[in-house]
C-alpha cells in the first residue's frame, strides 16, 4: 500500500519544518565550542594512544630480555625445592630411625612434629 503523494508532500513539509525550528534551538556559537572541544579531546586521545603504543613496545622489549633469566630462575628455584624436600625427607627418616634405636637421643620437645611453615610457592598469590 503506498501512500498518496499529498501526504507524502505534507510529511516532507513538516520534516523541514521541524528540522528549521531545531536549528533556531542551537546556537551556531555553542555547536563550534562543541566541535573545537570534540577536536581536543581527539587530539589527546591519538596522544595517549601513542604514548600507550611506545609503552606496550618498550614492555615487550622489556619482557624479551629478561623472559630467559625468568624461566632460568624458576627452573632453578623448582630445583631446590626438590632438593630440600628430598632433604628433609632423609632427615626426617635418619631421625625416625634413630629414635627406634636410640629412644633417648631426642628430647621431648624434638619429638614433636614440627609445623611446616614454609610458604607455598606454586599456590596463587593474594591480592
Amino acid at each position: 500500500m503506498e501512500e498518496p503523494t499529498e501526504e507524502k508532500e505534507s510529511i516532507a513539509e513538516a520534516s523541514k519544518e521541524v528540522s528549521r525550528e531545531f536549528r533556531t534551538l542551537v546556537n551556531a556559537d555553542d555547536l563550534d565550542t562543541l566541535k573545537q572541544l570534540q577536536h581536543l579531546i581527539l587530539g589527546r586521545l591519538q596522544d595517549s594512544n601513542a604514548v600507550l603504543s611506545h609503552f606496550n613496545d618498550y614492555s615487550e622489549n622489556c619482557f624479551t630480555e629478561v623472559s630467559g633469566d625468568f624461566y632460568k630462575n624458576t627452573r632453578l628455584l623448582k630445583s631446590m625445592k626438590s632438593d630440600l624436600d628430598y632433604i628433609f625427607l632423609r632427615l626426617r627418616t635418619m631421625k625416625s630411625k634413630i629414635s627406634a634405636v636410640y629412644p633417648d637421643a631426642f628430647t621431648d620437645e624434638s619429638a614433636k612434629q614440627v609445623e611446616d611453615r614454609r610458604p607455598d610457592l606454586e599456590a596463587p598469590m593474594e591480592p
